[in-house]
């Protein structure tokens, strides 16, 4: 086992904070060798092998668990998952049921996921005190308080995900319920957007919306004055984001279950209610050796990954017997990358190119290949999930139907047949074994980029306590510029202004392909890039595609229309200074005006911000304050 683990100042920060035991005078009893040799003793359930490739991968930050496995394995708390979605029935009794539920799931360490689409809408008769309904958007109200009120574990605030149909009749009121940035500020939002509302908008028809109480047409709205009002909103301020909600019960692997009706807080894990999910991500800029990508460690770190996550299952402390139930039924998983823009830059790829691109695909083919043999071999040797039979893998040729003659060129249409062979044998052990996270705090503790996100910037000046300006600088990019003689402190500072080096002379365009950020890149590259991983992500993808301040609301319209176009189950877009302010503002301005360093309440990112609204580029929490 790797003895000393090399970890970098803001790494070794947010472990102390919020990760390492401690005293009860709030003093680390641990280091992150102990955290990382905690959690792969628990996890490995006394397999001594297995303890050590844990270990091992941990600690070379090949492979990242999600935070709270990272936090609870082995200690009191024991509840590993990373998100929930809890149902939302509508009585009032049922409502505030599911609000004790998620105080107990955020106290846990988790983030929750609901849907209110079956709540009845605003001024229906109450029949038991013939009063009206106060509807779904002054229900979120409560859940935003009660989150408020509840620390999660001491170590971050709760995150939510609230979501409503384009159907429901309050569809118009939930769409703009975060104009006013310091409302809701504990929730994401996106609304469910139907196949029958975009078959009504590209025709420019009304669509029906539908009383979830009777199930009765209450009235009709034009889908492109909907589609227009959602559009204005993310174009204000990134909410609401919008999920194809029959794409993803489309790839539902029990719709003998139930229905899916929502996600979790940052979108990439739809659930059926009383699901979780455990998530685990691959460090893709780890999987490099002699300038090329190594294939047989990248699947190797799979193997132990899936294994890793299906053991997750097993030890986790659930919150509810509901929860153990469904997700001991499933048992789903949810492996998916970081490093994704480190990978790149290495093998100096542009993130906005067809050779990107087509890396990408190949990747996650790979990846969700390799994922499912193991979860065949895990069912040959455990058992498959207990929801096996009438689940789509319980279908002929399950996955050569799905992917046939669709391949990146890694993964051949015959070989999906073969497996399809191994799990009609022998079941499979996961529903789902592939997710695409947004990182947040673990690819800061591996000094990865965050998921499948590019670069935000290549450089960054902060302020430090006593003044000091401090150049921040993306340890690739500053390794390529030495060796290739463009390093100077004074070009160094001057990309600080933009984090950018689209518009520096002294690049060549070949440096600037290489080394494109988030700002520079148009949205067609990255819904293009979203769209090469989603294909093979069992789950979903989270990944926001960024704006130019300048940006125009068409530009918006069309990367929807472009991710409907291309199979994306949902889909979020952030324009630059669209909120009062937001982490990681670069621009040509003054840079000394900001004056504080503080950390995202969600993922821990540390960021440099004043008082006031903001999205957070690692894991898009968005909050006030």
């Amino acid at each position: 086992m790797q003895d000393k683990i090399k970890l970098s100042q803001n790494a070794l920060k947010v472990l102390e904070k919020r990760y390492l035991k401690r005293d009860k005078n709030g003093n680390s009893t641990e280091t992150p060798e102990d955290m990382f040799k905690r959690v792969a003793n628990v996890i490995s359930e006394g397999n001594t092998t297995l303890e050590k490739e844990f270990y091992n991968a941990m600690a070379e930050f090949y492979f990242m668990p999600n935070s709270p496995t990272l936090m609870n394995a082995g200690r009191e708390l024991g509840q590993l998952a990373a998100c929930f979605v809890l149902p939302v029935e509508d009585s009032l009794a049922d409502i505030f049921e599911t609000i004790k539920n998620t105080a107990l799931i955020h106290q846990s360490g988790g983030g929750t996921g609901f849907s209110f689409s079956r709540l009845r809408p605003k001024n229906s008769i109450v029949k038991s005190t013939m009063g009206v309904s106060s509807g779904p958007v002054s229900f979120m109200e409560v859940f935003n308080a009660a989150t408020e009120a509840v620390k999660q574990g001491g170590t971050r605030r709760g995150a939510n995900m609230g979501i409503l149909r384009v159907d429901h009749p309050d569809i118009l009121e939930f769409i703009e319920c975060k104009s006013d940035c310091t409302k809701l500020n504990n929730f994401n939002i996106s609304v469910a957007i139907t196949d029958k509302f975009m078959e009504a908008l590209k025709n420019d028809e009304e669509y029906e919306l539908i009383n979830p109480q009777n199930k009765l047409v209450s009235k009709k709205l034009n889908a492109k004055k909907v589609f227009d009002l959602i559009i204005e909103k993310a174009w204000q301020n990134g909410e609401p984001g919008i999920i194809f909600i029959d794409r993803i019960n489309k790839d539902n692997p029990t719709p003998h279950i139930g229905e899916i009706e929502s996600t979790n807080p940052c979108g990439e894990v739809p659930l059926l209610p009383y699901e979780a999910c455990n998530l685990g991500s691959i460090n893709l800029g780890k999987m490099i050796n002699g300038g090329k990508l190594d294939w047989n460690l990248l699947e190797k770190t799979v193997r132990t990954a899936i294994r890793f996550l299906d053991n997750v299952i097993t030890v986790n402390n659930y919150p509810l017997p509901q929860i153990k139930e469904m997700v001991q039924n499933n048992r789903k998983i949810g492996l998916g990358v970081m490093g994704w823009a480190d990978l790149l830059n290495n093998l100096e790829i542009s993130y906005a190119s067809k050779e990107g691109v087509q890396l990408a695909g190949q990747v996650m083919e790979f990846i969700d290949y390799v994922s499912k043999c193991e979860s065949v071999k895990l069912a040959k040797e455990k058992g498959k999930f207990k929801n096996f039979e009438g689940s789509v893998y319980d279908n002929e040729n399950y996955l050569y139907n799905k992917f046939k003659g669709k391949s990146f060129g890694k993964i051949s249409d015959e070989k999906w047949l073969e497996l399809d062979k191994k799990i009609k044998e022998n079941g499979i052990r996961n529903a789902t074994t592939t997710c695409i996270a947004p990182t947040g705090t673990i690819s800061m503790i591996a000094s990865a980029s965050g998921g499948i996100e590019p670069l935000f910037g290549l450089v960054f000046s902060r302020l430090i306590l006593d003044g000091t300006e401090m150049l921040e600088i993306n340890p690739i990019f500053e390794q390529y510029a030495k060796n290739h003689g463009f390093y100077s402190e004074t070009l160094m500072k001057e990309i600080a202004k933009t984090g950018s080096i689209a518009h520096v002379d002294e690049f060549p365009q070949t440096v600037k392909n290489i080394f494109v950020t988030a700002h520079d890149i148009a949205p067609y590259w990255h819904v293009k890039m979203q769209a090469a991983f989603q294909l093979h992500t069992d789950n979903a993808v989270s990944k926001t595609v960024n704006l130019q301040e300048n940006a125009t609301k068409q530009d918006i319209a069309d990367i929807y229309m472009l991710a409907y176009e291309n199979n994306l189950k949902g889909i979020t877009v952030y324009r630059n200074n669209s909120r009062t302010f937001q982490p990681m503002n670069i621009n040509d301005k003054d840079i000394t005006n900001i004056q504080t360093t503080k950390k995202c309440p969600e993922c821990g990112f540390e960021i440099q911000m004043a008082e006031g609204c903001f999205i957070c580029p690692q894991c898009g929490y968005s909050g006030c304050g």
